[in-house]
């Protein structure tokens, strides 16, 4: 069995262990085993991974491996990683582990919100080691089921109009994402949905119509730029991620939105070069207002959760942008700034939620004080902050400064115009930050109840200083990640440029 599959078995076993065992206890064991398992399979890949290019490998996909499903339309079951997918694989675990250790002491129904999350997990993480488009949509849809319940039932605040309104406006992007697929599939000769040999006909006899490309583009980059927090298909995440629990929020925003992203860079202007080329000056104006418009709208919010959502908006806007760019250098920095946001957000909402859980209120008019009463939790959120503004040494910094950089190459007016206006969101993340923290840690508490709260549990700290390290660690020494990155960024760029 090819070890890839493994990402895939091991949630399988994880849902049969929940399924069987009695008890909170035998729940969160199971949990932990198949957690770190994971953990340690994406760090034992990457390190693979990473010995294999050094030792002169230059395959664009490594550990290959293909199965027939169903051979009337050539479906396999096709796995296979680049450097790209292999950092993906690297964040989802991260935060899967860390989200097991938040969600440590929820209740009710502590197994079967368990068993949802685990299900969510299984759908990224096919996902991201599919190189088969029909499998790669199973696994997306597989990833987006469980959202509806884990918000309906274990949410907060307008939890069913939330999951309702994510539900229908992302079975919606499914909807245009079928299309699109089905279209490369029939486009490309109706011979095979393998990512790579589709790709391999680029400009040959098989290669998709260009005439065909102008309809199949729009459908998949929005089909999948609706994950991605799209403007104006965004409306859905501000409410999910406000009314989702911690953990769900945390995988919700940290990973399950870079689906989006990665679809529309992997297969949308891969597969489909010319038009990628032709058509990308209209998405560039749709991503440049989620960047500023995200930014804007979290300086209104008085709600924690819906500042960070609409911070995401913005800060995954900054992917599309980047990938959009159409050169390498801010490709790169769309894949670093995936990485990066997964984590800070995933910080962020892990910390919201542990506030939240203690005060009951995520009002900022009602917080106060914070840092005397909860002094761990208070200082985590202030490392969140820095690193969500930008601050040198942290990942933020790394992945915005590629971007831009590698955006500002463009030397025509139309894109530096763009490139600036996006810089702008900078200086708006740094004004809802340090307004926020401002507010909620510092001054006198005036709140009784809130003087009487505790700081984190040992759960909840090794959940934030987990994240916090690894933020730390990708903005410190994010050479290695970047040469990761490049050897899967490379060959797509120079397909869609070619195609030029």
């Amino acid at each position: 069995m090819n070890f890839l599959s493994l990402f895939v078995l091991i949630p399988l076993v994880m849902l049969l262990g929940l399924w069987l065992v009695r008890g909170d206890r035998g729940v969160r064991a199971v949990m932990v085993a198949g957690s770190t398992a994971l953990l340690a399979l994406a760090a034992y890949l990457t390190v693979t991974f990473l010995s294999d290019r050094a030792a002169g490998e230059t395959a664009e996909y490594l550990y290959t491996a293909s199965f027939l499903w169903f051979e009337p339309l050539h479906i396999y079951y096709s796995v296979g990683v680049d450097g790209i997918s292999v950092a993906m694989l690297l964040l989802s675990a991260v935060i899967v582990f860390t989200g097991t250790f938040a969600s440590w002491q929820l209740q009710p129904m502590l197994k079967e919100y368990f068993l949802w999350f685990t299900l969510l997990s299984l759908g990224v993480f096919g996902f991201f080691i599919s190189v088969d488009l029909f499998a790669m949509f199973m696994f997306y849809e597989i990833a987006l089921i469980p959202m509806y319940l884990l918000i309906g039932v274990w949410g907060s605040g307008k939890k069913e109009y939330a999951a309702m309104k994510l539900t229908l406006m992302l079975m919606g992007g499914s909807a245009f994402l079928m299309c699109g697929i089905f279209g490369i599939f029939y486009g490309a000769g109706g011979q095979t949905m393998n990512l790579y040999e589709i790709a391999r006909h680029l400009g040959g006899a098989h290669a998709i119509p260009v005439a065909q490309q102008y309809i199949w583009f729009p459908l998949t980059f929005i089909g999948f730029g609706v994950l991605g927090a799209l403007f104006p298909f965004h409306t859905w995440s501000p409410d999910g991620h406000a009314s989702a629990p911690t953990a769900v929020s945390m995988l919700h925003a940290g990973v399950l939105m870079k689906l989006g992203g990665y679809g529309c860079f992997r297969i949308a202007m891969y597969l489909m070069p010319e038009a990628a080329n032709d058509l990308s000056w209209i998405f560039l104006i749709l991503t440049g207002i989620s960047v500023v418009y995200g930014a804007f709208s979290a300086c209104v919010q008085t709600d924690l959760k819906y500042i960070n959502a609409y911070s995401s908006v913005s800060h995954c806007g900054l992917v599309l942008f980047a990938i959009l760019m159409l050169n390498q250098t801010a490709v790169t920095g769309a894949v670093l700034q995936m990485l990066s946001h997964g984590l800070m957000t995933a910080l962020f909402f892990a910390l919201i939620g542990m506030i939240y859980g203690r005060t009951h209120t995520r009002d900022i008019r009602e917080l106060n004080g914070l840092m005397r009463i909860m002094p761990f939790l208070s200082v985590g959120y202030i490392i969140a902050g820095l690193a969500n503004l930008g601050l040198p040494g942290f990942s933020g910094f790394i992945a915005e400064m590629t971007i831009f950089v590698g955006s500002f190459q463009n030397a025509d007016t139309f894109h530096r115009v763009l490139t600036v206006a996006a810089c702008c969101s900078i200086v708006i993340t740094a004004v809802y930050i340090l307004r926020v923290v401002g507010k909620i840690l510092y001054g006198t508490c005036t709140n009784e109840h809130h003087l009487k709260l505790t700081d984190a549990t040992w759960d909840e700290r090794f959940a934030v200083i987990c994240l916090i390290l690894s933020v730390a660690a990708l903005g410190m020494a994010p050479l290695w990640v970047s040469d990761m990155i490049n050897g899967g960024v490379l060959p797509i760029v120079s397909h869609i440029l070619a195609a030029n």
